[in-house]
């Protein structure tokens, strides 16, 4: 699906709490960036405040969290819920991880959009991330 926005989607790539496993969040954001996307990587032990914050000031079209620690249902809502206070209702927050079936379906309950367990293909995570963004996002 074409990018409506004339100019490369923006993603930011989280890491949030004390899970220190960042090599499938690298692998998704270079796959992210070999997709064409623009890609900001915040490192690890991210808060959900600084993860919100760096998404204002780069302006992104997503967020995606990768979370393995098992604090996901904590940590999603708690973005969620700041992004809505900060009027961020045109951006994805997406993820993946380690996440089971019924704790996905409740984080999607709650606006959470697609979230992808490892193994996923990265282009199924890109194809999502881009027609999600062309559906929501043309301005």
């Amino acid at each position: 699906m074409a990018n409506p926005l004339q100019r490369p989607v923006r993603v930011l790539v989280a890491k949030v709490g004390l899970d220190g496993h960042d090599r499938g969040a690298k692998v998704i954001a270079a796959a992210l960036r070999d997709a064409g996307m623009e890609v900001i990587y915040t490192g690890l032990r991210q808060t959900p405040e600084m993860v919100v914050s760096a998404a204002l000031q780069e302006d992104v079209d997503a967020i995606g969290v990768s979370i393995l620690s098992g604090a996901h249902m904590t940590v999603f809502p708690r973005i969620m819920a700041l992004m809505k206070e900060k009027g961020m209702d045109d951006v994805l927050l997406t993820g993946g991880g380690i996440i089971p079936e019924t704790d996905m379906s409740q984080l999607n309950d709650i606006g959470v959009g697609k979230l992808f367990p490892p193994g996923t293909r990265t282009e199924d995570i890109t194809t999502y991330i881009t027609e999600w963004v062309a559906a929501h996002r043309n301005f």
